[in-house]
């Protein structure tokens, strides 16, 4: 398993180089956004790990670059931020995880896990709901005939809904599930994305899919 790391402290990439590759992982190095954009395009890596503040390109706008020349490896941002607003500018910038510094290498060693299993699992075939329908191989959604244009993280989401319907999925569930652990000031950030899901999934239709349970979750259901 090959991960780059992009990281600019360069104690912080040292101690992050060694114990990966402990763990047996081969790891490769950047020392600012573009170096890491380069070496994300460049070559086939299993996990990217991207800090937020980099020089030359910060690495929200290193991961938007690396989506957009097409690269879909798993990237977990590293982050000295926590706030809602933060982690969800991460997310939305097209990262799949987040870790906020300083953190345990024991945290980050399971994180690197969840990220490495989730992106070499077989994706399967198409999934359909009500009029909903989910191409696991493209990762495109339509509904009827229109298709729904999501962000990688609404997509998880609404994946982990569609696998599930009519089951009341709590926020923990969606939480251990979508993004692979769970704590009680995450529940804010799975109801932002609901949100945004509900606005892209029901807005523009009569019948109504997404489901608050209150007090408890959520649950994809025909009216």
């Amino acid at each position: 398993m090959r991960i780059l790391v992009v990281e600019d402290e360069k104690k912080v990439a040292s101690f992050i180089q060694r114990g990966l590759e402990g763990e047996g992982f081969s790891v490769e190095v950047a020392y600012d956004g573009e170096s890491g954009v380069e070496m994300g395009s460049q070559s086939s890596f299993d996990l990217i790990l991207m800090d937020v503040m980099l020089p030359k390109m910060d690495g929200l706008q290193a991961i938007k670059a690396l989506r957009e020349k097409g690269v879909e490896s798993p990237v977990l941002c590293l982050t000295a931020k926590d706030t809602v607003e933060d982690i969800v500018a991460g997310l939305d910038s097209g990262s799949d995880d987040y870790l906020t510094k300083p953190f345990a290498f024991a945290e980050l060693l399971a994180r690197v896990r969840a990220l490495v299993r989730r992106g070499t699992q077989e994706r399967g075939a198409e999934i359909t709901y009500a009029d909903l329908r989910l191409d696991p191989v493209a990762h495109k959604v339509w509904r009827s005939d229109s298709e729904i244009d999501l962000t990688a993280k609404e997509y998880a989401l609404l994946e982990f809904f569609m696998r599930n319907p009519e089951t009341t999925l709590t926020r923990t569930m969606i939480a251990e599930h979508v993004w692979d652990y769970t704590f009680d000031s995450f529940t804010n950030i799975i109801d932002v994305y609901v949100n945004y899901l509900r606005k892209k999934v029901d807005r523009d239709y009569t019948n109504k899919l997404i489901h608050t349970v209150r007090g408890i979750g959520y649950v994809l259901k025909e009216d």
